[in-house]
Order: structure tokens, then C-alpha cells, then sequence
């Protein structure tokens, strides 16, 4: 039996900008709502969704966290168990080298606070984790914090959402003060004004409204209104006529425009001073969905190819998607995973339609971060963790074997930047292997390769930061010491123009010989632009398009995914310096077979030369990664900032001024971005910061192409 009917669950996430205070807003959360009786701080190092050591002592989330509360809105009883709503909540990084943790979270939550720093209003990942929330289609609540800090304003930053992220945010509060003064807020809704007292704010206390703002706050007021009844056509004519709308109508059509993405409300506050977390909770409730205000999640049926829909009902058969999994040291490996539709029991066995095996679900476990809560069973639009998979990836679909269904997989950045490891002794070695197969069945984005010519292991991720942890996670889990080179860039390569290759394989030995015979034609992948981006570098698809326009059987149909094999193969190691190659087009148009000699392997042979040989002739180029990069820092050092920038052949893309400091943002090459963050604390007496995240990959100017080809020899 379910403790809560689906209306009452709530699933979030908490996102932002790295030191946005996501994690203070956490536990915040975490305090109101009687998970915790002390408040930890990040700067104390003892947060609870903060739980790792690294996390810890960097001051930074890594991995997201999970954690089930309950809460009653301010001014109901807190006793009556009806008014009660369960919330699963995810605590993200934001740090671009954790994305993908932000990505993952996305895709199976149901509504997300966005939270933003009340001085830098949007910041680059602000944008980023904006834009997965769009792509997720996930309503939004928008949180400006830190309106206590010097140089902090409620106004600035909303006129910074407004502009970078979406023109459909609208106010529900005001602060009342700001830096120093802040004290409390005004809710524009119902034209009441709130302090927080008692023990750590814990008492939200009615108040009325200071003369001095209520005449903005009027304004305001007419302003979210007016938004509010544009979504409804009754109550506009309402609005115009001159009636006055009751506050409850006025929620009801504002909570469809938010879960409609039509509205994006926006809050205000200071987690660490205390002030407005029980409102943006009472928000939560009020706005965010619950499972059963989503539509059916779709998917495919595996076995007739066809699209499926499952509701959010306890009666439908059961549907789930693993997110994330995490290596426990106590109970092993976990694997969260998020229930679209029916029921599943500990014990019973599931089905993974992603790979076609059954697997029995030993235990299933309720998280609150680091520590666990079994459960019986878990049932539709909840999150939990079950113990004991052994072959579920994440992605991977869980589901009712009789009623089979592939929900979307999730799909996750390329890594960029590589380095080589080694164990430092004999011992080190196995262990080492199962360590980084462990971090990357944890993490799509951190990925293992052997350079098939100094057969050394490469691993490659996200950032410098990120390829860091993972080493010292090695260390610290899985008792592995191991040494590693210097960090290198992850290049790509790709063609700029059209080939064709004829390409036959003919051995001939004692017996049966080997005959392949190919003709294909290459040219670059038509790239998926974005007209937004224009014209910024195109964004790179990846990967390989392959056209099978043989006719009239001149290769047997058996032997075309063998070609197709084959030339991903030849894609593996790039003609220019062996890199990787991405949005390659291949046309197979004609060749020959034999009826004896011929066989799959002749035809992967030959798929791989063929490619090899007719991507010389296409004009092929090396990539490289582009970031985009933000550097706040004083005045009197901009003109040595922007000429570094330059000299690192930076394109400078606009400036802004934020509070006597200068904003510079920037494209740069990643090759030229290593230690960066030392070089600018230098250049400008420790005052400096700057953040970066991908952008684009860019072809290499021939100069530097050259040398990157020398270095590889």
C-alpha cells in the first residue's frame, strides 16, 4: 500500500550555476521539513547532500544527490496527514564537468528550481542547465538568492533572466531590502508581506507591506496578473471588465501555465540568512506537477516497433528508466530508477528491455543522500534505488516482461579532454581495471580506450576537474594507485569535401580465399544548425550516416552491415593523425561478390580500407573543442585579460559591466585553456574568475594543425 496517492508526490531537481547555493538551498529544505535538526553548511564541510569527501573538501556537489521529505504549506495543520505532499528531490552539481549529472536528473523529474546568485544573475551554466531543462520540457520555478550579499539585486538578475534565458518569467515576490536590509518579502499574489523568525527562520511571520515599496509592488502586482490571464480566455474578460479575480482561480490558471512552460515564476530570498525556503516550498506545491498532471510517458514496443504510452497509474503495467548508479561500499552497486507506470516489489523479477535479460530486483531503497531506508515496493512517479542489478546500465529500461516498452534513452556530451593512466605497481593492475569500469558504468560521460599503437589506457571526461576526482576516487574507493600524463585534448577529425573509392579484397590462399568488393562515396554530414546559433560554430552531430544504395543484390544484403562495421572501424582512427572521426556521410553504391570466397570478414576488411582511402582524398581536418568562456574581473585589468584572451586566439563575443567588475565572454580553444585559472589569478592580483563549458568543436587552423600532426609522430 502506497503511503502517498501520486497527486501528493512531488519530483524536483535543484540546478544552477556552481556556488549559486544550490546545496544551502538544500538544506534548508532539509531542515524545514524535519529531515535534519542541524543545518549544515557548505563552508563547514558538513552538508548532508554534500556527502562525499571530495565534495567535502572542495566545497562543490560532484554527484546529485537524493532525498525523499514531506511538507505541510505554511499556515495548514501540520498534524493533518492529508495536507501532507512527498517531495523527491535531486541536489545537482554545477559545475560544468558534472553536466551529465545534470542532464540524467532532468529526464526523469518532473519539475526543477532553478536557482540563481542575487550579484551574477545568469551565468554560462545557468544557461546550460536551462537549456536541458527545455530540451526535458520540465517546469520551472526560478530562485534569486544571496539577495543579502553586497552588490546583490532582486531587479538586475531578473532583467538577466528575462533576457538570457526566457521573456516568460514573471515576478511572484519582492524583496523587502536588499544586501544588509534584506528582511523579508512581499508575495505579489496576495499582497502580504513575510518575515522568517525563531530558530533559523523556522517561523514564517505575516507582516505588512513598508509604505516605501508598496506602490511598486502594486505595479508588479497588475503585471503577473496580466500574465497570469493571458492563458485564460474567461478570466481575461474578467480581468478587463474590471472584476476582481478570486486568489484561488488566479493559482489554479497560473499552475496550468507553469506545468504548460508557459509561465516561469520567479523567487526571491536568502538561503543562507534563512529567508524564503518555506515559500518556494509552499510554491512547489502550488505550481510544480505532480506524476498524474504529466502526460503518458511514450516509448517503443521492441517487439512490433510500434509507439507505446504508459500512464501515471499503479494499474498499468510496469515501467521504469535507471538514471544513475552508484557504487555503495556497503550494499554495492545501487541503480536509481524512476517508476513512469505500475508497481514492482522487492523480490520479483524485472525485465530489461534495452537488453533483453531478466534480473531479479533484490532490494529496493529509499535514499536520504548517503544513507538508506528499505522499502517493500515501489509504485508509479516515485524514485528509489534498487540493490543487486547486475547488467543494468543507465538508460536502461525496467519493465513488465508480458507488456515490453523502451522508454527514451538519455543522451549525454562527448568527453573532452583525455590523459593517460597507468597502475603504479603489478597489484594495481587488475584492480585498476575493474575501478575505471565501475566510474564508467557510474558515468556516460567518462569513458576508457586503449591506444591501439602504444597500447597505453587513455581516459577521457568532461574537464581537468572531472578526470581529478575520478583519479582520486580510484584512490580513495577502490584502493588503487595509479600515475597519470598530462591532461590532452580530445580532437576529432572529420572531411570538407565529397570522394568516391573502389575498394576490392582478394586473398587467395590454400582452400576457400577472401573477396570483398566495394564502391562507396563520401562527403560531410549535412550538420543539424541550429538557426539560434548562427553564426556561431555549427553544433557537430557525430558519428557516422550510412546509405545502403546497392540495387539489384550485387552485394548480398547479408554483407552490408559487415561494410557498415567495417567503416566504423576505419572511422575509429582518423587519415590526418588518428583521431577519432565524426559527421562522415557514406554512400555504398555498387561492388561485387563471390559466391564461394565471399564472406563477412572480406567485406569488413574492405568497408575499412575503402573508407581509410576515399576519406585521404575528401579534404579531411582536424577539430578541436571550443568553450565558452566567462571572466569576471576588475577594470583596471581588462585590457590585459582580453589581450590574453586573444593571444590564445580567444574571440571575444561581448562585454558587460557587473558592479565595478568587467564580464568577458569568450569562445576559446580548449588547447589553449590549460591552467588557465592560475595564469588569470596572476594577471590580476588574485581578483579574477573565470567559468568555462563546451561549446562547439571548430575546425584547426592549418598552422597549429601542423604542429598537432608533428606531435604525434
Amino acid at each position: 500500500m502506497r503511503d502517498y496517492p501520486p497527486e501528493k508526490v512531488r519530483n524536483f531537481g535543484i540546478i544552477a550555476h556552481i556556488d549559486a547555493g544550490k546545496t544551502t538551498v538544500s538544506e534548508r529544505i532539509l531542515f524545514y521539513t524535519g529531515i535534519s535538526h542541524k543545518i549544515g553548511e557548505v563552508h563547514d564541510g558538513n552538508t548532508i547532500t554534500d556527502w562525499m569527501e571530495q565534495e567535502r573538501e572542495r566545497g562543490i556537489t560532484i554527484t546529485s544527490a537524493a532525498i525523499s521529505c514531506s511538507w505541510v504549506k505554511t499556515g495548514d495543520d501540520k498534524a493533518d496527514p492529508n495536507k501532507k505532499i512527498n517531495f523527491n528531490i535531486i541536489d545537482t552539481p554545477g559545475h560544468i564537468d558534472f553536466t551529465a549529472e545534470v542532464k540524467r536528473s532532468m529526464r526523469v523529474l518532473d519539475g526543477a528550481i532553478v536557482v540563481f546568485d542575487g550579484v551574477a544573475g545568469v551565468e554560462p551554466q545557468s544557461e546550460t542547465n536551462w537549456r536541458y531543462a527545455e530540451e526535458a520540457k520540465v517546469p520551472r520555478l526560478c530562485f534569486i538568492n544571496k539577495l543579502d550579499r553586497t552588490g546583490a539585486s532582486f531587479e538586475k538578475s531578473f532583467a538577466s533572466i528575462l533576457a538570457r534565458l526566457s521573456p516568460k518569467a514573471v515576478r511572484m515576490q519582492i524583496p523587502m531590502g536588499e544586501e544588509e536590509k534584506h528582511e523579508g518579502l512581499v508575495d505579489l499574489l496576495s499582497m502580504k508581506g513575510y518575515k522568517f523568525e525563531g530558530i533559523m527562520g523556522r517561523d514564517v511571520v505575516e507582516t505588512e507591506i513598508p509604505e516605501e515599496i508598496k506602490e511598486m509592488a502594486e505595479k508588479y502586482r497588475g503585471e503577473l496578473i496580466e500574465k497570469i490571464v493571458e492563458n485564460d480566455e474567461v478570466l481575461m474578460n474578467e480581468y478587463l471588465e474590471g472584476k476582481d479575480i478570486p486568489l484561488l482561480k488566479l493559482k489554479e490558471i497560473l499552475r496550468k501555465a507553469v506545468i504548460l512552460n508557459q509561465i516561469f515564476p520567479v523567487f526571491a530570498g536568502s538561503a543562507l540568512k534563512n529567508k524564503g525556503i518555506q515559500l518556494i516550498l509552499d510554491a512547489v506545491v502550488d505550481f510544480l506537477p505532480s506524476p498524474v498532471d504529466l502526460p503518458p510517458v511514450l516509448g517503443i514496443n521492441p517487439k512490433t516497433n510500434k509507439e507505446e504510452s504508459r500512464s501515471p497509474s499503479d494499474d498499468e503495467p510496469f515501467a521504469a528508466l535507471a538514471f544513475k548508479l552508484q557504487s555503495d561500499p556497503f550494499v554495492g552497486q545501487l541503480t536509481f530508477f524512476r517508476v513512469y507506470s505500475g508497481t514492482v516489489s522487492a523480490g520479483s523479477y524485472i525485465y530489461n528491455s534495452s537488453t533483453g535479460e531478466k534480473e531479479r530486483l533484490g532490494r529496493i531503497v529509499r535514499l536520504q543522500a548517503d544513507k538508506r531506508e528499505e522499502i517493500e515496493a515501489v509504485f508509479s512517479g516515485e524514485i528509489a534505488a534498487a540493490v543487486g542489478l547486475k547488467n543494468t546500465r543507465t538508460s536502461d529500461t525496467l519493465c513488465d516482461e508480458s507488456r515490453p516498452i523502451i522508454l527514451e534513452q538519455i543522451t549525454f556530451p562527448e568527453p573532452v579532454v583525455a590523459m593517460r593512466i597507468e597502475p603504479k605497481t603489478k597489484a594495481d593492475q587488475e584492480k585498476m581495471a575493474l575501478a575505471l569500469k565501475k566510474l564508467s558504468d557510474e558515468d556516460p560521460t567518462f569513458k576508457i580506450r586503449t591506444d591501439p599503437e602504444t597500447l597505453e589506457t587513455i581516459i577521457a571526461g568532461m574537464g581537468e576537474l572531472h578526470l581529478d576526482i575520478l583519479v582520486d576516487r580510484m584512490k580513495r574507493e577502490f584502493n588503487v594507485l595509479a600515475n597519470t600524463g598530462k591532461p590532452q585534448v580530445a580532437y576529432k577529425e572529420t572531411i570538407q569535401g565529397e570522394a568516391e573509392h573502389e575498394e576490392k579484397y582478394i586473398k587467395q590462399s590454400g582452400g576457400r580465399g577472401q573477396y570483398g568488393h566495394i564502391k562507396i562515396r563520401v562527403k560531410p554530414m549535412d550538420l543539424q544548425i541550429d538557426e539560434a546559433d548562427l553564426p556561431k560554430n555549427t553544433k557537430r552531430a557525430g558519428g557516422l550516416e550510412f546509405v545502403n544504395s546497392i540495387k539489384g543484390g550485387v552485394i548480398p544484403q547479408e554483407y552490408i552491415p559487415a561494410v557498415e562495421k567495417g567503416i566504423r572501424e576505419g572511422m575509429s582512427r582518423g587519415v590526418v593523425s588518428g583521431f577519432p572521426m565524426v559527421d562522415v556521410s557514406v554512400t555504398l553504391f555498387d561492388g561485387s561478390y563471390h559466391e564461394v570466397d565471399s564472406s563477412e570478414m572480406a567485406f569488413k576488411i574492405a568497408g575499412s580500407k575503402a573508407f581509410q582511402e576515399a576519406a585521404r582524398k575528401a579534404r579531411p581536418v582536424i577539430l578541436e573543442p571550443i568553450m565558452k568562456i566567462e571572466v569576471v574581473a576588475p577594470e583596471e585589468f581588462f585590457g590585459d585579460v582580453s589581450g590574453s584572451l586573444n593571444a590564445k586566439r580567444g574571440q571575444i563575443e561581448g562585454m558587460e559591466d557587473r558592479y565595478g567588475l568587467k564580464v568577458i565572454k569568450a569562445k576559446v580553444p580548449l588547447s589553449e585553456m590549460f591552467g588557465y585559472t592560475t595564469e588569470l589569478r596572476s594577471m590580476t592580483a588574485g581578483r579574477g574568475t573565470s567559468t568555462m563549458e563546451f561549446d562547439s568543436y571548430a575546425v584547426v587552423p592549418p598552422n597549429v594543425a601542423e604542429k598537432i600532426v608533428e606531435s604525434r609522430k
